[in-house]
């Protein structure tokens, strides 16, 4: 069952107090995204922005960009962060009780957010809001099921020692942080490669999803110009 949206909110207000800019399993994905994003935008959307480092990626390119989270402490830490951009609105709201304009954005981008949520609701949501030949660009979790999947997942350990010593990072959080994410894990719930497949099949035929070493799948799918 999915954690509520008052529980989620709870927890990454917590998690807020510990998170920094420095290397992660999220963003090492980023470069790997924009590779798909458009290079020239109107408009963007982030959802589940954090603290808003993919949103600011995503300005570079447009002209304005909104990013939102259920979160009040990531959203400061993301105005904060943000204030040399004036084409960032960072807003405190829940995608699935906002109103999203149709066809309205170049690009959407959610990055460890969608596991949060039921995925076919929130895909078609997302969808109806992207103007025809506009872009989804999803990185998220999922979970290991078939043998392959779960040898595949275990080179993720030895990968995620390598770059954290490349890029400097703490091989370990703190006690305060790791209780703050285990916390949270408790409540987590991560559908398998299969399942996410299927319902892209449902909701956006045609969307590309590939398995990633660091325990990441991405989505990128490209909404018909009809």
């Amino acid at each position: 069952m999915l954690a509520s949206p008052n529980q989620i909110r709870a927890d990454f207000d917590r998690i807020a107090a510990f998170d920094r800019d420095g290397w992660s399993h999220n963003n090492h994905y980023h470069d790997y995204l924009l590779r798909y994003a458009p290079a020239h935008m109107e408009s963007a959307l982030d959802v589940g922005c954090g603290a808003g480092m993919f949103t600011r990626l995503l300005a570079d390119r447009a002209e304005h960009v909104t990013g939102i989270d259920l979160s009040p402490r990531m959203i400061e830490c993301a105005r904060q962060r943000s204030a040399g951009y004036s084409n960032i609105e960072y807003r405190v709201a829940d995608i699935m009780a906002s109103n999203l304009p149709s066809a309205s954005f170049d690009c959407i981008a959610s990055v460890a957010t969608l596991h949060h949520l039921p995925l076919s609701d929130v895909l078609a949501r997302l969808r109806d809001a992207l103007k025809p030949g506009a872009v989804l660009l999803v990185l998220d979790l999922y979970k290991a099921h078939t043998v392959d999947e779960k040898l595949y997942a275990l080179l993720g350990l030895p990968a995620s020692l390598i770059m954290k010593r490349i890029h400097r990072s703490p091989l370990r959080p703190s006690p305060e942080e790791r209780a703050a994410w285990d916390a949270h894990g408790a409540t987590d719930h991560y559908l398998t490669l299969r399942e996410i497949r299927g319902i892209c099949a449902e909701v956006i035929p045609g969307a590309q999803v590939r398995r990633h070493i660091l325990w990441r799948y991405s989505l990128i799918w490209r909404k018909i110009v009809s």
